[in-house]
C-alpha cells in the first residue's frame, strides 16, 4: 500500500512504471508494436488498452507540469507562437516535399517551396521540438507519424482553419466580450472582429468560396476523435428498433452519416436536409442500390419542419448555436411531431471536472472555446440540455443520455410526448 508520505512525484513515477510495463506487456501479447514517433507507427492504441493510455497519459502529464517553472509552464499554455511552424508546413505543403521512408535537405525544401533556406531551418526545427518532423542527420529532415499524419489533405486543411480562422478568432474572444457582454448573437463573436465584419461566420463563409471549401474538407478530420465518425454513428443507437422507418437527418450536410445508416439498416429511409448550397448535387454520391432511401431537401433550419417522420436526428447542430437560436431549432419540429416520435441529438455532453481523463477532457474544453470564438455558442452539460429541452416545450422529454466509452459525443434520445406519460 503507498504510504500517505510518499512524494506526490515519486508516485506519480512509480504510477508511470507500473502502468507502461502493463502496457508493454499485453502489446507484446498480442504481436504489437510498442508506440513511438516512426512515420509508421500505428496511429492509435487498441481500444481495450485505452485505460492504460489515459493512466499514463494524464500521470505524466502531470509530473512534468509539476516540475516546471510557474512561467515556463504558462509560455507553453500560451504559445500560440506554435502556430507559426505549423502554418507555414500546412500553407506550402511542406510535408509533401518530405519523402515518406526517407529524408531531405533543409536546402532542397528551401528550393522547392520558395522559402529562404534559414528560414525554412528555423521553422522546422520549432516544429521538432512538438515531434513535427525529426532531423535523422545534420541539416536533414525526415518523418515523424505526427508530420506524416499532414500528408492527408483533409488533415492539412484542418489544421490550416485552426491557424488561419481559428487563431484570429481566438485572440479576439475576450474583446467580443467584453464588447457585448452577454451575447448570442452569432455575428458578434471574435471571429466577427477578427474579419472586421458584422457578420456571422455562416455568412462570412458563404461569400468565399476558397474559405468555405477549406473549412467543409477540414471537418473530414474530425472522423480521428472518438465518436466523431459516420460508422460510429450506426453503433451508438438501437437504429434496428426504430423498426422500417422514416429518419429526417436534419442538418444532414452531404449524407455521409444518412448513408452509413441506410448501408447498416435496410428497413430505414434518410431525408437530408441542409441549405440549398450545401445539398446542391449530393444525390450523385449516394451508391446506386441507395437511390430512393436517401434523399435531400432544402430546408433552413429555423423554418418550420415540412415532414412527418419517425425521427428527427440532429447530429452536432446545437453546439453552432446558442440557447436562444437551439431554442428555435428544437420549437421548430413541433409542427410535424406525433405522439412518441424520438428527436436524436449527437452532441458534446460536457462532463463534470474530473470524470474523465484529464487529456480528454482538455479536448473537450479546446472544442467549447472553440464553439464560443466562431458562434458564440457552447458544448453542454447534461442539466443545461434538461434546461434546454425544458424551455423548449414540456413535452420535450429525455428518455436517455448514451454516452458511449471514451467518445466524445454523447446521444439523447428525447419523446415528444403531448400526454405526459413518457419517464426519463
Amino acid at each position: 500500500m503507498e504510504s500517505t508520505n510518499t512524494p506526490k512525484m515519486v508516485a506519480l513515477a512509480a504510477k508511470i512504471s507500473e502502468t507502461v510495463t502493463e502496457l508493454q506487456q499485453r502489446l507484446a501479447a498480442q504481436g504489437l508494436p510498442s508506440p513511438s514517433f516512426s512515420e509508421d507507427a500505428p496511429e492509435t492504441l487498441p481500444a481495450e488498452l485505452a485505460h492504460l493510455q489515459d493512466a499514463v497519459v494524464d500521470a505524466t502529464s502531470e509530473l512534468h507540469d509539476m516540475l516546471l517553472n510557474p512561467i515556463s509552464l504558462l509560455f507553453q499554455s500560451s504559445a500560440i507562437s506554435n502556430l507559426v511552424s505549423i502554418d507555414t508546413i500546412c500553407r506550402y505543403k511542406i510535408a509533401e516535399l518530405v519523402p515518406t521512408g526517407g529524408k531531405i535537405s533543409f536546402g532542397d525544401i528551401a528550393k522547392q517551396s520558395g522559402l529562404e533556406e534559414a528560414l525554412v531551418r528555423r521553422l522546422l526545427r520549432h516544429a521538432m521540438t512538438m515531434r513535427i518532423f525529426q532531423e535523422p542527420e545534420p541539416d536533414t529532415v525526415s518523418h515523424t507519424k505526427i508530420s506524416k499524419f499532414l500528408r492527408i489533405p483533409y488533415v492539412n486543411a484542418w489544421v490550416s482553419v485552426g491557424a488561419r480562422e481559428g487563431w484570429p478568432a481566438c485572440t479576439k474572444m475576450v474583446d467580443a466580450m467584453q464588447k457585448w457582454p452577454g451575447s448570442e448573437e452569432s455575428n458578434e463573436t471574435g471571429f466577427s472582429l477578427a474579419n472586421n465584419t458584422g457578420k456571422s461566420i455562416y455568412e462570412v463563409l458563404a461569400a468565399d468560396q476558397t474559405r468555405a471549401m477549406r473549412f467543409a474538407a477540414s471537418m473530414k478530420a474530425m472522423d480521428h476523435f472518438p465518436g466523431f465518425s459516420a460508422e460510429a454513428v450506426s453503433q451508438v443507437y438501437d437504429w434496428a428498433s426504430l423498426g422500417k422507418a422514416t429518419v429526417v437527418d436534419v442538418g444532414g450536410s452531404r449524407g455521409h452519416v444518412a448513408i452509413e445508416l441506410a448501408q447498416s439498416f435496410g428497413d430505414m429511409k434518410l431525408v437530408v436536409q441542409d441549405m440549398a448550397m450545401v445539398v446542391a448535387g449530393a444525390e450523385s454520391g449516394v451508391p446506386e442500390p441507395l437511390k430512393g432511401r436517401v434523399q435531400f431537401m432544402t430546408h433552413e433550419l429555423f423554418e418550420p419542419q415540412p415532414v412527418q417522420a419517425d425521427a428527427y436526428f440532429l447530429r452536432m447542430v446545437f453546439h453552432n448555436w446558442s440557447d436562444k437560436y437551439a431554442l428555435r431549432i428544437l420549437k421548430a419540429q413541433i409542427p410535424s411531431l406525433r405522439p412518441g416520435v424520438k428527436i436524436l441529438i449527437q452532441d458534446a455532453c460536457m462532463p463534470e471536472p474530473g470524470v474523465i481523463p484529464q487529456w480528454r477532457e482538455r479536448d473537450l474544453r479546446a472544442m467549447d472555446m472553440s464553439m464560443g470564438c466562431f458562434f458564440n455558442a457552447r458544448e453542454r452539460t447534461l442539466k443545461e440540455w434538461k434546461a434546454l429541452l425544458a424551455a423548449a416545450d414540456e413535452r420535450f422529454v429525455l428518455k436517455q443520455l448514451i454516452e458511449p466509452e471514451r467518445s466524445m459525443l454523447a446521444l439523447l434520445e428525447i419523446v415528444w410526448d403531448p400526454s405526459g406519460s413518457t419517464k426519463a
